[in-house]
């Protein structure tokens, strides 16, 4: 392929490689080459600054590859400049796509943090207020409710830690406190409502 000042394909190169009048052959890429590469980028998910920035590395790219003698014409200018836009390009988009990925990850565990930290804000809340409420049940509620729900402990320990005589008084009783929270729940609306927002998330 010839280009402005009768360059031909070889003739650009022996200027490239010697750099004399080489910004003139520079610029010459740039003049006969670049469209190409814009087109090719923008019809496959570049922009015309994409199509600049990649342009700019291929013949960069050309230049180093002509000066170390590792291209010697085997094929055209023009085509190689192509191959050089095409993997560089399928390169960047790559890259672009890696990060991409590793953008929706964090975003992904930022919200199921923002989420955590959330429920873990209103589930104390909830508890406090729920500890206000059993306070209020008297002190035997109190001790059977928080050693079955907050200590996990089997009704037979419980009745070591209680006055009562056996497991099944201790079942009663703990029946009794809850039909009694359960009530005192009922009368505030907005705890009852985010008492089952919490249960819900769980």
């Amino acid at each position: 392929m010839e280009i402005r000042k009768n360059y031909l394909d070889n003739t650009l190169l022996q200027v490239l490689r010697s750099e004399s009048n080489s910004d003139e052959a520079i610029r010459e890429l740039y003049r006969t080459q670049f469209k190409s590469t814009a087109i090719y980028i923008k019809q496959n998910s570049g922009s015309d600054e994409d199509a600049e920035d990649i342009f700019q590395e291929v013949v960069c790219t050309f230049i180093d590859l002509v000066k170390k003698g590792k291209f010697r014409g085997e094929s055209s200018v023009s085509t190689f400049l192509y191959s050089l836009t095409r993997n560089i390009w399928l390169n960047e988009l790559k890259k672009r796509g890696r990060a991409k990925l590793r953008d929706e990850k964090f975003e992904k565990e930022k919200e199921t943090m923002d989420m955590d930290i959330s429920h873990y804000i209103i589930h104390r809340e909830l508890k406090d207020k729920l500890m206000t409420l059993v306070d209020t049940l008297g002190e035997t509620c109190k001790k059977i409710l928080l050693a079955f729900y907050f200590d996990n402990l089997p009704m037979k320990e419980i009745v070591n830690v209680t006055a009562f005589e056996n497991e099944q008084v201790v079942r009663n009783k703990k029946y009794k406190c809850l039909k009694q929270l359960e009530q005192m729940i009922a009368e505030k609306p907005e705890l009852a409502k985010n008492l089952k927002s919490i249960l819900a998330y769980e």
